[in-house]
C-alpha cells in the first residue's frame, strides 16, 4: 500500500472519530499516531486532511448535498460521509492530485472501511462532484 493510501486510511479514522466524538483534531492526534506505525510524509498527509476537511467542513458538506440527489449529509454513513468529505478536499484544495486518482483512492478506501455498497455510492457522488469542478460549478473554498 502506498503512503497516501495509509495517509487517507489514516485521516478517515480520525475524521470518524471526531465526528462522532465531536473532539478537536489536536486531541485526536496523539492518541491515534501513539497506536501508529507511519512515517512523517503519512502523518504530515493524513494531518493535513484532516484539518482541511475539518475548517471546510461547511463548504464540503454544501458541494457534497449538491451531488447527492435525495440524500442528506447528516444521514449519510458516517464512514461514506468522512470519505466523500475528504475526496473533495482534495479535489478543490489539493489540487497537485489529479482527479481521476482522487476518485480512485476514495472507491478503494471506502469499499474497505465502508458497507458492500460504498464504493458504488462514492463513486456515483464523486464523479458528479468532479465534472461540476471541471464546468467551474465548484471552487476551492476562499
Amino acid at each position: 500500500m502506498g503512503q497516501r493510501r495509509r495517509a487517507r486510511e489514516c485521516a478517515l479514522q480520525m475524521l470518524f472519530q471526531i465526528d462522532l466524538t465531536g473532539v478537536r483534531p489536536e486531541e485526536v492526534f496523539g492518541t491515534f499516531w501513539a497506536g501508529q506505525d507511519a512515517g512523517d510524509d503519512t502523518r504530515r498527509f493524513a494531518e493535513r486532511l484532516v484539518e482541511g476537511v475539518i475548517a471546510h467542513r461547511q463548504r464540503l458538506d454544501s458541494a457534497l448535498a449538491g451531488s447527492a440527489a435525495n440524500w442528506r449529509v447528516e444521514r449519510m454513513a458516517t464512514v461514506d460521509r468522512n470519505v466523500l468529505r475528504m475526496a473533495i478536499y482534495e479535489l478543490l484544495l489539493e489540487r497537485d492530485t489529479p482527479a481521476a486518482v482522487v476518485l480512485d483512492e476514495a472507491i478503494e478506501v471506502a469499499k474497505k472501511f465502508g458497507s458492500e455498497e460504498s464504493g458504488a455510492f462514492i463513486n456515483g457522488i464523486l464523479d458528479d462532484v468532479r465534472r461540476r469542478v471541471e464546468r467551474g460549478e465548484l471552487l476551492a473554498p476562499g
